[in-house]
């Protein structure tokens, strides 16, 4: 592994016996990060809802049944959920958006499930005091039981992004071409680290460069870890 195989566009016939993979890391990282924003934003929604607004236990049950189970449905499934209904039906096409948003699907479950829980370690005596003292749900939410949780959302996040960097099948049918240039917009089609290591290896093009893509795929999820480890023991320390 050298400079040119990290900084260069892949190369050869087949496509991928030579060059690097430059346009496979940034698709990667830009795949991830449409999925945390998706996923957490919806998740942190959903999670504030269930544990301050929601007073029906029947409503509280069916979103948890709901989210229970599309934690269980299978990658792939998701991947063609994601071709008919974003690719074809919304007409986002083969992109970023598509796949990131697929990708947000998948990890919103892991990401809705632990900050609920989260949410309902916190002292409630803390919030019916705040109640009590005439504040509002949001303002006690964002002064108060934000700030109390923050490291530990940045924590599962970045756990939850490591998740969806790695996977390969949402993206297949969704945002990922294996010839596909650094993308210039969310709505460009783009390479992906895993994905690029399913084609080296599942077509025999390159043993050897699908070794080194794997290696960096695996760094970039050390680097997730690593953020979500310190962060959760600075939250710990602090």
């Amino acid at each position: 592994m050298n400079y040119n195989f990290l900084f260069s566009k892949p190369l050869g016939f087949p496509l991928g016996t030579e060059g690097g993979i430059f346009p496979a890391i940034i698709g990667s990282i830009y795949f991830t990060g449409i999925a945390c924003c998706f996923a957490s934003t919806i998740a942190i929604s959903t999670a504030l809802y269930l544990n301050f607004y929601c007073k029906n236990k029947y409503i509280h049950g069916i979103i948890s049944i709901v989210i229970q189970s599309i934690a269980g449905i299978p990658s792939i499934v998701l991947g063609l959920f994601g071709y008919t209904f974003l690719v074809v039906y919304l007409k986002l096409g083969i992109s970023l958006l598509s796949g990131g948003i697929i990708l947000g699907i998948m990890i919103f479950p892991f990401i809705e499930v632990r900050i609920q829980k989260a949410l309902e370690e916190i002292d409630k005596d803390i919030i019916y005091a705040s109640y009590a003292l005439g504040i509002s749900k949001s303002y006690t939410f964002f002064k108060l039981i934000l700030p109390m949780c923050f490291s530990e959302m940045i924590s599962i996040v970045a756990l939850a992004g490591g998740f969806a960097m790695g996977a390969t099948a949402p993206i297949m049918f969704t945002g990922g071409v294996v010839n596909a240039p650094v993308p210039n917009s969310i709505l460009s089609p783009a390479m992906a680290l895993p994905y690029h290591l399913y084609i080296l290896i599942g077509e025999g093009i390159s043993v050897e460069n699908a070794y080194k893509t794997a290696s960096v795929l695996l760094l970039f999820l050390l680097i997730l870890n690593s953020i979500s480890i310190f962060t959760e023991l600075f939250r710990k320390v602090k």
